[in-house]
C-alpha cells in the first residue's frame, strides 16, 4: 500500500512540475492559446504534442501488460456512447477553462504560488465537486 501512495505522489510531483515548466499553470497563456482570432500563443500545442508522444507508446504497452504496476486491475472506460453527464461535464470543464485559464490539475499545483486567486479558484472548484454529489445519479 505504501509503494502505491509513494508512486501516486511522485507522479503528482512529475505531473505538477511538468505543468510549471509548460507553462500550463499560466492562465494568461493558457487564455491566449484559446484566442485564435487574437494574441494566439501556439506553444501549448507543443506541450500537447508532447504528452501525445509519451502517451501513445505508454498506453500501447500498457495494453500488453496483464494488470498495472501498482494495482489488480486496469480501470478503463468502457466504449459506450458519451452520455449526457459526460457531454455536460466536458462542456462545463471548456467553458470553465476557457473563462479562466485554469483546469483543475493546474489549479491543484497553482496552489503552491500562494496567490489569493488560486485559492478562490480551488475553492470553488471544491465546492462545485461537493454541491454536484448529493445530484448525482447512483451508479
Amino acid at each position: 500500500m505504501a509503494v502505491r501512495i509513494v508512486a501516486a505522489l511522485l507522479s503528482g510531483v512529475l505531473f505538477g512540475a511538468g505543468l510549471a515548466l509548460s507553462g500550463m499553470m499560466n492562465p494568461a497563456k493558457v487564455l491566449n492559446f484559446l484566442d485564435l482570432a487574437g494574441t494566439w500563443d501556439p506553444s501549448l500545442a507543443l506541450v500537447m504534442g508532447g504528452a501525445l508522444a509519451v502517451a501513445t507508446p505508454a498506453f500501447a504497452l500498457a495494453r500488453r501488460a496483464r494488470h498495472p504496476l501498482f494495482a489488480m486491475r486496469f480501470e478503463l472506460p468502457s466504449p459506450a456512447d458519451p452520455d449526457p453527464r459526460l457531454l455536460g461535464g466536458a462542456a462545463l470543464f471548456g467553458l470553465g477553462w476557457g473563462l479562466v485559464g485554469i483546469c483543475p490539475g493546474p489549479a491543484i499545483a497553482l496552489l503552491s504560488s500562494g496567490l489569493p486567486a488560486a485559492f478562490l479558484f480551488f475553492a470553488a472548484m471544491l465546492a462545485g465537486m461537493l454541491l454536484y454529489r448529493p445530484f448525482a445519479p447512483a451508479g
